[in-house]
């Protein structure tokens, strides 16, 4: 008889963690190994007990899911990170994946749908939302139409302010971390869409991680 698969559940509402784990008791062949409501803890739990498997929500407090999944795969790669999030956008999808996740899940997925992406990441099987396999493939047909290398028009301080976009920093956040004025981001961030020819910060962001601005051990 094959062993079952170890899971930990990362998230900071205590209501969905027991959601999960009720669910996933009732599971034969799964094995709720750890629980966590911060990505620091979901850390050092990971290198505790290298779970098969990581349920990971991606916004909470302290360590976002984005840095907790990062460091889950540095201190046990063979740990499977499935995203399983409300959030859909850009700036959330292709940093999760960058940083290593192996699937990407909306919590309106259904319980058979959730256990089958658990027992294919298992094995190193990928699992995304529709929503989500039709936004990483439209980049990918997009990316063929961006310009070559347009960075090279960027100055040393709009390819900072375009590294902390990419790292869904907010403009009063770059402001502080650069010290620097808001009125002064708004001005790079001008700048960085119109010399990139895209339509807003989401698209930079997006552009960033595809072209290795931003990398996984930034």
């Amino acid at each position: 008889m094959s062993e079952p698969i170890t899971v930990m559940i990362v998230d900071d509402h205590e209501i969905v963690r027991r959601g999960l784990l009720s669910y996933l008791e009732e599971q034969e062949k799964i094995t709720v190994v750890a629980q966590a409501s911060r990505g620091d803890t979901a850390a050092k739990m990971a290198q505790e007990h290298a779970p098969d498997v990581v349920l990971m929500d991606l916004v909470m407090p302290g360590m976002d899911g984005v840095e907790t999944t990062r460091r889950i795969k540095h201190v046990s790669p063979r740990t499977q990170v499935i995203v399983l999030t409300s959030y859909h956008q850009d700036e959330y999808i292709f940093p999760a994946l960058q940083a290593g996740a192996i699937s990407y899940l909306l919590k309106d997925v259904t319980t058979d749908d959730l256990l089958e992406a658990i027992q294919r990441a298992a094995i190193g099987e990928a699992t995304l939302h529709p929503r989500i396999a039709a936004r990483v493939v439209q980049e990918i047909q997009n990316k063929e139409t961006w310009e070559v290398n347009p960075f090279t028009e960027l100055t040393g301080r709009e390819m900072e302010v375009l590294q902390l976009i990419a790292q869904g920093t907010t403009n009063q956040k770059i402001a502080e971390k650069l010290t620097i004025s808001h009125g002064t981001v708004k001005r790079h961030v001008s700048n960085i869409l119109n010399k990139l020819h895209l339509a807003d910060r989401t698209q930079a962001a997006v552009y960033a991680w595809q072209e290795g601005i931003v990398r996984r051990d930034q």
